[in-house]
């Protein structure tokens, strides 16, 4: 493998989320496709991309800076489940498996911040 990142298992967990996402938000009424769904995708996309700029040849200062943006792009993806959950556009048992999935993640993320 080339890249850091591609090495990392946080980056795995994060890239697998966000194609589940991609796919989750597909479900999504047509008038959500340029709102919620959007931004829902944007965020989920932005954990495992903020992973892999942050570990290329950067500082470990500056690699927990872009492991902060991955956090905050997490909780962003809950709180987009949170919504879509009220709204009805995913079950109670969807909105909780990856709230659950994404607590993991930001724990992973948090994790490795703290070993640097």
């Amino acid at each position: 493998m080339a890249f850091k990142f591609e090495n990392l298992k946080v980056w795995h967990s994060a890239a697998n989320l966000s194609n589940q996402i991609d796919s989750l938000t597909k479900g999504f009424p047509p008038e959500e496709k340029y709102s919620l769904s959007t931004q829902m995708k944007k965020a989920a996309d932005s954990v495992a991309l903020n992973i892999a700029e942050g570990s290329t040849g950067q500082t470990n200062a500056e690699f927990k800076r872009f492991l902060g943006f991955s956090l905050r792009s997490a909780v962003e993806v809950v709180s987009a489940l949170l919504l879509a959950r009220m709204r009805n556009y995913i079950t109670e048992e969807i909105k909780q498996k990856y709230y659950d999935e994404y607590e993991m993640l930001c724990k992973m993320i948090t994790s490795l911040r703290a070993s640097m």
